[in-house]
């Protein structure tokens, strides 16, 4: 689960992390008495979308010669012309795709004055199977164009899970990033803090890009992006409060309701396996064929005909998808349950595109004869490359 901003930084600062004071608004109304609660006089007005390169991004409706999705500010008269013109408007970035996101909430915060941008994050390192430590001077540029351009002014630093960040592993960050006197003594303390936040909340990524020196030589954290596991959101329900579903896909809102591991993408060949392996694999195999999977839908090894259903349900909805491929080994999954959630959707929103059903494994006979008596239009296949010959050509015609 992905959170704002405003919202990641104001979780780093319960922890004591330094932040510049900010208001996040809703509407044009508040801009005036949100940068007037600010110093000044510099102010910093920052789209709040749950995307990256907001800074580069360009307003669908303002033309190209306008302004980004983060904007500097020198009054009060300037923050309320820049709200006016971003609230409610789509941006378009390099990770949003041509469709942009709609700006529905804007942070509107103090200015900095920036000495140095420096680039750190956290993450679950699984090549070491630890939290780890990115860190490089290059703050403020998109860190795979640092790693392919220049990856000796990146540093990774693994984190001992029983002993957390010791006083060794916070100097040599503070040595990566070339920090001295007060701002190496923020740094000693900040990584820490960090680290906590990390671990006690369960995230999956915290970014901070820029991190910056100021001109007084101590740091901020001037941009942050949090991720968190999604499997330990039932232990923050205060994390979940957090939640901005219009940030998020429908066809996955719905999928969340019944426990359904679901990810839209943008092929045309929808997806129902059960086994997140065998989901990868179905979308490698429909990709070697020349087509694009639609989505990545993994039922699990204990679904309903209920959970099936809803599933089959959640992929017909999306108008791109113009084949369906179902592909299930029943283990613990039975294929008469998967057979019958299949049928019952089939009946209940109708069959528009074609559907191959490739089935295996425990009370494989039950589901293939419920298939076939069935009396729908439904393509058999008796293996995962037969099946994804089959939905491919259905596709193509």
């Amino acid at each position: 689960m992905n959170i704002h901003e405003h919202q990641a930084k104001a979780l780093l600062k319960q922890y004591g992390a330094p932040v510049a004071a900010g208001v996040a608004i809703f509407s044009a109304g508040a801009a005036e008495a949100a940068a007037r609660s600010l110093p000044g006089p510099l102010y910093v007005v920052k789209s709040q979308i749950h995307a990256g390169g907001r800074g580069k991004g360009k307003f669908k409706e303002l033309g190209p010669d306008a302004k980004g999705g983060v904007r500097l500010a020198r009054s009060v008269d300037e923050v309320k012309a820049n709200v006016a013109e971003m609230l409610h408007n789509t941006l378009v970035t390099k990770q949003t795709g041509p469709a942009g996101k709609q700006v529905n909430r804007l942070y509107i915060e103090d200015g900095a004055d920036i000495a140095r941008e420096l680039y750190l994050s956290i993450l679950v390192d699984r090549s070491v199977g630890q939290v780890s430590f990115v860190a490089s001077t290059e703050g403020g540029m998109d860190i795979e164009t640092v790693a392919a351009e220049t990856p000796d002014k990146i540093i990774t630093l693994a984190i001992d899970p029983l002993a957390g960040v010791t006083a060794a592993d916070a100097a040599r960050l503070c040595d990566a990033l070339k920090l001295d006197g007060d701002a190496r003594t923020d740094g000693m303390s900040l990584f820490p803090i960090l680290y906590k936040a990390f671990t006690e909340k369960d995230m999956s990524l915290l970014e901070i890009n820029p991190l910056i020196v100021l001109k007084n030589n101590r740091l901020r954290v001037l941009d942050a992006k949090v991720s968190f596991d999604n499997n330990a959101l039932f232990r923050h329900p205060d994390v979940v409060e957090l939640r901005d579903l219009t940030e998020e896909d429908s066809k996955e809102i719905e999928a969340s309701k019944y426990d359904l591991a679901y990810v839209a993408l943008d092929g045309n060949i929808g997806c129902m396996v059960n086994g997140a392996g065998l989901a990868m694999a179905t979308m490698d195999i429909i990709k070697l064929y020349g087509a694009e999977p639609a989505n990545f839908l993994d039922v699990g090894g204990g679904a309903t005909a209920e959970k099936v259903t809803a599933a089959f349900k959640i992929i017909t909805a999306d108008p791109n998808v113009k084949g369906i491929l179902v592909n299930i080994f029943g283990g613990i999954m039975r294929c008469d349950v998967i057979a019958e959630g299949v049928l019952t959707a089939v009946r209940e929103v109708g069959l528009k595109v074609p559907l191959v059903v490739r089935l295996e494994g425990t009370r494989v006979a039950e589901g293939k004869k419920m298939i076939a008596e069935s009396g729908l239009n439904v393509i058999p296949a008796d293996d995962l490359d037969d099946a994804a010959q089959k939905i491919v050509a259905a596709v193509k015609g």
